[in-house]
């Protein structure tokens, strides 16, 4: 386990990046859109028969001078054909998304995902083949080589299902990774027993909260979905700062202060959250890589003249 000294991430080396698409994901739009009623949220996504709307694996494959590493692995392929069916996978996952890279399973050195929720790391474990017809029910590493990197009151909450959900931190995602683990203990952003009011901003500076945990490559906590989910920040060839973005905002249509998901351990949180998040973002210019946005997945945040923010698509 690490803890983070100072760091300034500017200074870091840049590195080339891929945006994957680890395939399509479908969740209830109650469940994503928690207190905001389906008047108000109805006129942004517009959801199916099953009241799902469709959202996206988004994923990275960042060029690191140590080897190639994944960030966030999606759902993975072991769910069965009712799971599957309920959430609108399809076969095409993380394998998929990573080898039409050129880049071997094997060769993945890192793999760091935001938290431990089955859309989230089920694929950093697959179903393995047995013959050309069946799946073995016991699941394998799917980057056998890498090291997985999580923070760790993640897993401390993973391993013994603290959530909201009862299906969502699965043994058969976790059991399988344990020798793999890597975990981090970044600061949080506001010390522990302390309630911000909605407007607080964190007293505690971003570079004293950021964990290096690769040679350029930091987390941080952006607490509230659950406690300890983090968000990922390098610098790339372009002279940008990416920072992938976790459930705090899955998609654009959450930038508002009330979007919280009624998965979220504690939607407060999130709230705030979201807001010192944001107010970082637009005044650092980040560009925000966001996990389950299914139409654009990088944004740049600016003012939106109402005392909120708002979204502007990467061009």
């Amino acid at each position: 386990m690490t803890t983070p000294p100072p760091h300034n991430p500017t200074t870091s080396p840049p590195f080339s990046w891929q945006l994957l698409n680890a395939g399509p994901l479908w969740l209830d739009g109650g469940g994503m859109f928690g207190l905001v009623p389906r008047i108000v949220w109805e006129k942004l996504v517009t959801p199916d028969e099953k009241h799902r709307i469709r959202l996206n694996h988004n994923c990275i494959l960042l060029h690191h001078p140590s080897g190639p590493v994944v960030i966030e692995t999606g759902s993975g392929n072991k769910f069965d054909a009712k799971n599957r069916d309920i959430f609108g996978l399809t076969d095409r996952t993380i394998i998929q998304a990573v080898e039409e890279t050129g880049t071997k399973l094997s060769d993945v050195r890192d793999v760091i995902v935001t938290h431990l929720h089955f859309d989230h790391a089920g694929g950093l474990t697959r179903a393995a083949r047995v013959d050309s017809s069946a799946l073995s029910s016991q699941p394998v590493l799917t980057f056998p080589n890498a090291h997985i990197h999580a923070q760790q009151r993640e897993w401390d909450d993973a391993i013994v299902n603290r959530s909201v959900m009862t299906r969502t931190y699965l043994s058969e995602n976790l059991e399988p990774i344990r020798e793999r683990l890597q975990l981090h203990a970044s600061k949080r952003a506001f010390e522990i027993g302390v309630t911000p009011d909605r407007d607080n901003l964190p007293k505690i500076r971003l570079e004293d909260r950021l964990t290096e945990i690769l040679p350029g490559v930091f987390v941080f906590i952006v607490p509230g979905h659950t406690w300890g989910q983090q968000a990922v920040m390098f610098r790339d060839d372009r002279g940008r700062t990416v920072v992938f973005t976790p459930d705090v905002m899955p998609t654009v249509w959450h930038v508002g202060a009330a979007y919280s998901m009624a998965y979220d351990v504690e939607p407060y949180t999130s709230l705030i959250s979201r807001r010192w998040f944001l107010s970082e973002a637009m005044q650092r210019d980040w560009l925000l890589v966001i996990d389950h946005e299914p139409n654009t997945p990088l944004v740049r945040v600016r003012e939106d003249g109402k005392g909120w923010f708002k979204l502007v698509p990467e061009q």
